[in-house]
């Protein structure tokens, strides 16, 4: 028994959308809602675990704005119907992880049918970062239970703190008004990968496994360097890790790696999720394909 992902999309930025990690976020939404065939107001959950957003908004929460605009129950809530919760998660590339655990124990406990979990990401706008890294866009995905031996296993953590040497954003005033920065090491991928490799060993010896019986692993970042060094550190050819097409991917990176991962992969074969972010953070977890 377990989450299981009944949907994945995603979109990218555009002349319409490239400033605006709101649109993105809704687009995403919407175009995963129509396509698995379900009305917004069937959610009872919305998790919001995009980072970068319009004009460096910090409140209020970005999960209210896009409950709001896809329509899911925006009215105040009734007494004799349920309505949709919506929250926001910060945590950089292992945003949609934790998105995915946080909607597993809900449905796990059966309060909940369906839950979305929408990553966005884009430069804030004209003078309010300076060389704004990601790439703009926004990644949706659609979880449901299921009673069968498919979804997500336990998510497996590792924390290997660098005081935000490996990669630090920051905000901070400048001619009246919030500037976004960023800094990161020529470190950063080799420590990402370290840590990420010993989440993925963490979560396979705890349901005595080993990577001989995982049939695929997807991975976030997207970065080449991060995704080479994870490679050698689990001893495994560099394709059969499988990332994002875009390495300048951000929150939305695990989104866009799981959507790649849906080429025919039979019913019950094991995949070894990984994402990795600053702090530096890990997180790792066995996903069994449903049919």
């Amino acid at each position: 028994m377990g989450t299981v992902i009944d949907r994945l999309d995603v979109t990218r930025g555009g002349w319409r959308t490239r400033h605006s990690a709101l649109h993105l976020a809704v687009s995403a939404a919407q175009t995963c809602l129509e396509r698995a065939g379900r009305n917004a107001d069937d959610l009872d959950l919305l998790v919001n675990v995009g980072l970068y957003r319009d004009r460096n908004l910090g409140e209020p929460a970005l999960a209210a704005l896009i409950q709001e605009d896809i329509g899911a129950h925006p009215e105040d809530p009734h007494d004799d119907t349920h309505g949709t919760f919506s929250f926001d998660v910060a945590n950089g590339s292992c945003g949609a992880l934790n998105g995915l655990q946080i909607v597993d124990r809900f449905l796990r406990s059966h309060t909940i049918d369906w839950a979305l979990v929408v990553a966005s990401d884009a430069d804030p706008g004209r003078g309010m970062s300076e060389h704004f890294p990601f790439a703009p866009t926004g990644g949706a995905i659609l979880c449901r239970w299921t009673d069968d031996e498919f979804g997500l296993g336990p998510v497996h953590w590792v924390n290997r703190y660098d005081a935000g040497e490996s990669f630090c954003a920051t905000v901070g005033l400048e001619d009246a008004r919030n500037v976004l920065r960023f800094r990161e090491s020529d470190s950063m991928d080799e420590r990402f990968a370290t840590a990420g490799a010993q989440a993925a060993r963490e979560c396979l010896e705890a349901s005595s496994l080993d990577l001989a019986d995982v049939d695929l692993i997807v991975a976030a970042p997207a970065r080449r360097k991060f995704r080479a060094t994870l490679a050698e550190h689990l001893g495994v050819p560099v394709p059969r890790i499988v990332v994002a097409d875009d390495e300048r991917m951000h929150t939305a990176s695990l989104v866009a790696a799981l959507d790649r991962r849906t080429g025919g992969i039979p019913a019950g074969n094991r995949v070894l999720i990984i994402a990795v972010g600053a702090g530096v953070t890990a997180g790792a977890a066995l996903y069994s394909e449903h049919p």
